[in-house]
C-alpha cells in the first residue's frame, strides 16, 4: 500500500448512551453489546475495517473506564489496534477526532486519510458501501472534508439532515446546509423534496486538510488536542492523553466546530443499510422478524397472539400474550416495558431514574460487572453480607490486594483456583473453599485452561467496591 493510499480507521468508542436502557448503561454502553448478532457493535466496526489491503490497523478513541473492554473485544476479533487513545474527560467529537488526526499524522504520515467511524452503528456492508468508501477517500485526498449522507427511507425526526448542493463529480456533492433534527412535518417535506440525507456522523478526512481547518475554525480545540497528544503517556497498551491539556478543549461536536463552518465540506450520498440504533425501535427495524413481525433477542421468550413487538431478555423467560407494538427488555435487575413506536421516551425515563438516589445505580452499572480478568455478578445483598459469583478467565489473575472492612469466603464451583493469602499459596479445585480474614494480603488466579467460577461471601461493616487496596496489579491499577 502506497503512502497516498493509506486509510487509517478512527473508531470512536467512548460514548455513554443510555437510550437502549436497561441493557445499555454507563459502565457498559451499547457499543459493547451484541444487539444485532453474536458480536458487539464495536467488534462489528473493527471487522469492517479489517481489510489490510484497504486499511491500516485502527486507532480507537475511548475513555479510561472502557479501556479493558476495548482491548478485550478487539482481541476476540483478532484485530490489533494501532493505538488506543484514552480521553481523560469527555469533550465531544471535535477534540477526540482532532487528537486522533494528530496521532495518525505522526504515525502514518501527513498524506494519511482517516475514516472516522462510530462504534455503535449497525451497517450492512455491500458493494454500495465499498463504493462510498472509495469515493470519499478520493475526495479526501483532494482536500475535501467528506461526510457520508444516508439516503432517507422515512421522515425520521431523530437524525440531523444534510441538504446536498452541486454535483462535484465522482459521486461527491457539495453541501448546501446542515439541518437540525426536524419535527415530523419538516421531515416529511424534506423527504418529499429530495436532495436531503441523514447525517450519519461518519467522515473521511485527509489529516492535513482537516487539521488546517481545525486550526483555522476551532483554534482552542486544536491547541488543546495538540498539547494533549504531545504530553500523552503510554500506559500498558494504551496512550493516555494529557488530562490538563485535553480538559481545556471546548465541549463541542465536530459538526458544530468544523463542518458547519468549513468551505471544504463535501457529501457522499449512500444507499447502504445504516442505523445509529438510537432506540429500541431501531433495533427492531434492523433485526430479523417472524411472520407476525416480532423480534426476540437471546431467545428467552414465548409469544402468543403478539405482533410487531420486540422482546429482549438476558436471563428470565418472558411470556407475552395478546399485545402489539410493545418493547419488553429485561436485564438481570431491571425491566422496561413500553410502546415500541414510542421507544424514544426511554431517554426521559432514564433521566428520572438517574435523578433518584434509589434508582441511580440502575443507569450506571449492571448486576454483572466485567473486568480485564473476568468479572462478577451480584447474587444477594444484606446487612453486613454480600454474595457474588466470580469468574476468572484462563491464565488471568486479580490484583494482589487487601480490604480494611471485610472478610471473604471463596468456594470453587468449577475450574482450579490459585489462592495467595499472606504469602502462602494454595491450589483449590471444585467444591473446595478458603477463608480470607479481614486485612490479609491476597490474590486469586486461574492457572487452568477453563473458566474458573467461585462463590464469594463477603462479611463486614462496609462492602463497597472502593474498599480495595491494590498492592500489585498487571493491569496498571495499583
Amino acid at each position: 500500500m502506497t503512502e497516498a493510499a493509506v486509510i487509517v480507521p478512527v473508531v470512536l468508542a467512548g460514548g455513554q448512551g443510555t437510550r437502549l436502557w436497561p441493557m445499555s448503561r454507563a459502565a457498559r454502553p451499547k457499543q459493547f453489546l451484541p444487539l444485532t448478532g453474536p458480536t458487539s457493535l464495536y467488534q462489528q466496526t473493527l471487522l469492517r475495517v479489517g481489510d489490510g489491503s484497504r486499511y491500516t490497523a485502527p486507532i480507537v478513541v475511548t475513555n479510561s473506564e472502557y479501556r479493558f473492554l476495548v482491548a478485550e473485544q478487539a482481541q476476540e476479533t483478532g484485530i490489533v489496534p494501532a493505538a488506543v487513545l484514552l480521553e481523560p474527560v469527555a469533550r465531544n467529537t471535535a477534540a477526540a477526532i482532532a487528537a486522533a488526526a494528530l496521532h495518525a499524522k505522526a504515525a502514518f504520515g501527513a498524506d494519511a486519510v482517516i475514516h472516522v467511524l462510530a462504534s455503535d452503528h449497525a451497517v450492512v456492508v455491500d458493494e454500495n458501501y465499498w463504493w462510498s468508501v472509495d469515493a470519499a477517500a478520493a475526495a479526501a485526498r483532494a482536500g475535501r472534508l467528506v461526510t457520508f449522507g444516508i439516503t432517507p427511507t422515512a421522515p425520521e425526526t431523530g437524525y440531523g439532515y444534510i441538504e446536498a448542493g452541486a454535483d462535484l463529480g465522482g459521486g461527491v456533492k457539495a453541501v448546501a446546509r446542515f439541518v437540525e433534527k426536524p419535527d415530523r412535518d419538516n421531515a416529511e417535506k424534506m423527504l418529499a423534496a429530495g436532495g436531503y440525507y441523514w447525517n450519519s456522523g461518519t467522515f473521511m478526512l485527509g489529516v492535513e486538510s482537516f487539521l488546517a481547518e481545525v486550526q483555522a475554525l476551532a483554534p482552542d480545540t486544536y491547541a488543546a488536542a495538540e498539547a494533549a497528544v504531545d504530553a500523552a503517556k503510554a500506559d500498558l497498551d494504551f496512550i493516555r492523553l494529557d488530562e490538563k491539556s485535553f480538559a481545556a478543549a471546548p465541549n463541542i461536536s465536530v459538526d458544530y466546530a468544523i463542518f458547519e463552518k468549513s468551505k471544504a465540506v463535501a457529501l457522499v450520498p449512500v444507499t447502504f443499510s445504516w442505523s445509529d440504533l438510537g432506540a429500541w425501535d431501531a433495533v427492531w427495524k434492523v433485526s430479523g422478524k417472524d411472520a407476525a413481525g416480532n423480534v426476540v433477542i437471546n431467545g428467552n421468550a414465548t409469544l402468543s397472539n403478539t405482533s410487531n413487538s420486540l422482546v429482549v431478555s438476558e436471563k428470565a423467560h418472558i411470556a407475552v400474550e395478546g399485545l402489539t407494538d410493545v418493547a419488553i427488555v429485561a436485564s438481570e435487575d431491571a425491566i422496561y416495558v413500553g410502546k415500541l413506536s414510542e421507544a424514544q421516551r426511554v431517554g426521559p425515563m432514564v433521566k428520572a431514574l438517574r435523578a433518584n438516589a434509589a434508582t441511580q445505580g440502575l443507569t450506571e452499572i449492571h448486576r454483572t460487572a466485567y473486568r480485564p480478568w473476568g468479572g462478577y455478578s451480584s447474587v444477594l445483598n444484606g446487612e453486613r453480607f454480600q454474595v457474588k459469583r466470580l469468574f476468572v478467565k484462563p491464565g488471568k489473575k486479580l490484583s494482589l490486594q487487601k480490604h480494611h472492612h471485610r472478610a471473604e469466603h471463596w468456594v470453587v464451583v468449577t475450574g482450579t483456583a490459585e489462592v495467595t493469602v499472606d504469602g502462602k499459596v494454595s491450589m483449590l479445585t471444585e467444591n473446595e473453599s478458603i477463608y480470607l480474614p479481614l486485612g490479609c494480603v491476597h490474590r486469586l488466579a486461574n492457572p487452568g485452561k477453563i473458566l474458573l467460577e467461585l462463590i464469594e461471601v463477603q462479611t463486614g461493616s462496609y462492602l463497597g467496591e472502593d474498599d480495595i487496596i491494590r498492592i500489585e496489579d498487571e493491569f496498571g491499577r495499583a
